[in-house]
């Protein structure tokens, strides 16, 4: 079975420093709304962000898989949070909009790429929120 690790160190307030056990490192806070530092990674873009790496990863492995000749693609995730009466909060849908471009391809091929990397990405199977994806696809000759 895989594992990852990862390591957080307070350095005062509302911010930190995380060391993943690949050897990236990186500052990180709360919200600034919640206390924490503008322009520095929260945790919920943390969690956003590893949602889209991992279903772009995945994208690209089944691009590969089904003989999709990708010409790009960039997504924009979205995280809705979700305040509940004991003033928790919880993702409660995701939304991927990932823009492709393939070339001489059908969409429904496309189509099929984007379900098997929704299917097989960990991140997405690891969650409870909903998770949708609304891809605009351009096929180009």
């Amino acid at each position: 079975m895989a594992s990852y690790k990862t390591t957080t160190v307070w350095k005062g307030c509302h911010r930190g420093e995380i060391t993943c056990s690949n050897g990236a490192q990186m500052d990180f806070s709360a919200p600034a709304a919640l206390y924490g530092h503008p322009d520095v990674l929260t945790p919920e873009d943390a969690f956003v962000g590893a949602l889209n790496m991992c279903f772009q990863l995945m994208f690209i492995w089944s691009n590969e898989k089904l003989k999709i000749d990708l010409v790009s693609y960039e997504c924009e995730v979205e995280g809705f949070v979700e305040e509940l009466l004991d003033r928790t909060s919880t993702f409660k849908k995701v939304v991927l909009q990932p823009r492709i471009e393939v070339r001489d391809c059908e969409k429904e091929k496309v189509m099929r790429a984007l379900k098997l990397a929704k299917k097989y990405s960990l991140i997405v199977q690891s969650i409870t929120a909903e998770v949708l994806v609304e891809p605009i696809i351009r096929i180009v000759e």
